[in-house]
Formats: C-alpha cells, structure tokens, sequence
C-alpha cells in the first residue's frame, strides 16, 4: 500500500532543497517527489545523489518528479511524470515494472489514460490556486474532486488518486470525502515552523476511516 502523505520538495537551490527534504524526513514525511524545475542536468543529477541515501535511511519512498533518465540513473523508486512528459506506457517500458510511476491528471480522461498505460497512482488537481506550479490547469475544487471520484467508482476504475494543489490542513477531512486516497503537499510542510506536529495531524486525518 502507497503512503498517503507526498511530500514534493521545494528550492530554488541544491542547498535549500536538500534541507527542505531533511527536515520533511525527519518531521515524519515518508514519501519525497523530489522536484527541481529549469536546473542543469548536473546540478539535479547532485540533488538525486544525496536525497537518496537520505531518504533510505528514513525508509523513505523517493520518485522524481519528470526526469526519466534520471530516475533510472539514481536507480530511484519511480517517477513522477505531467501530461506533457514522456507517456505513461514508454516509462514503463523503460523503469520495469517494479518502480512507482505516477501521473498527473486534471480531467476522468486523464486518468483513464493513465491506468490504461500502467501508472501507479494519480496526482489529481490542481485543488486550488498554487504559486509552486506555472501553466496551472484548470482548478478543481471539492466538487470536481467529487464528480471525478464518482465518475471512477461507475466505471469501477480503482487506483489511488492523491490531491494536489495549495492543500491546508483543513482542507483534508472534506477532500478524504470525496473519495481521494491521500494528498500531495509542498508549501504547507516547507513553510511549517511545527513540521512534526503538522505531519502528525495530516497523517491522522489522512488514515482516519472515511465514510464515502
């Protein structure tokens, strides 16, 4: 079973990235997407070297967010791929089945499309309006969370989708009605001065039973 808790790194640095993913570790986050946009290949090639070794002393899932080559060079958990990366069933082909591929949707098409090719989970959103995403797709909110969860019960499609965009702590208990699995998170964790209470408190609302 995933973690329903993702922690997606932030910083504009190796440096300040590195230290984010560490005190999200050591908060009690145990899922890292590690995502350093419109950087050399190098300077992530560097990241990737040190999250792991950390992120396997934490017992820690650890996925890069878009980079194919890299996930398969640092010999990561899997990959996190959006709607204009590398398709779904190429990734696979390339990672095997044992890695974790996820994929980002906006729409029920989008993740029909998923789950055709082989992805593991879904990134569901954006919930709201985030500042840590450019070219937003369009916003969700609890009723398009809904009517998409609803959508994929009929058809009886069943992959666990996580919410994503601009999530606060009071946003969970109403999002885990709609059907989601779990919620990925930047902001909230890397702005938090009480990152291990705060972890303790989405966990709890994340793994408490939901009537649905």
């Amino acid at each position: 079973m995933y973690k329903k808790l993702q922690y997606i790194s932030q910083g504009q640095t190796n440096k300040k990235q590195l230290y984010n993913i560490h005190e999200a570790l050591d908060a009690g986050c145990n899922w890292v997407q590690m995502r350093f946009k419109n950087q050399t290949a190098k300077e992530t090639y560097t990241l990737a070297e040190a999250v792991k070794p950390l992120c396997e002393k934490y017992l820690a899932n650890f996925i890069v967010n878009d980079d194919l080559n890299l996930a398969l060079q640092i010999d990561a958990d899997g990959v996190h791929l959006g709607l204009t990366d590398i398709k779904i069933d190429e990734a696979r082909k390339v990672l095997g089945t044992t890695k974790i591929i996820g994929g980002t949707a906006n729409t029920f098409e989008d993740i029909q499309n998923h789950v055709k090719n082989g992805c593991d989970y879904i990134g569901l959103g954006p919930f709201r309006f985030t500042n840590t995403k450019e070219k937003l797709s369009p916003i969700l909110g609890l009723s398009g969370y809904f009517d998409i969860l609803q959508k994929l019960k009929k058809n009886k499609i069943n992959i666990p989708v996580y919410a994503i965009g601009g999530i606060t702590l009071r946003d969970v208990n109403p999002l885990m009605e709609t059907g989601i699995y779990g919620i990925a998170v930047s902001g909230i964790i890397t702005e938090s001065d009480e990152k291990q209470k705060l972890i303790q408190q989405l966990n709890e609302k994340l793994n408490a039973k939901v009537i649905v």
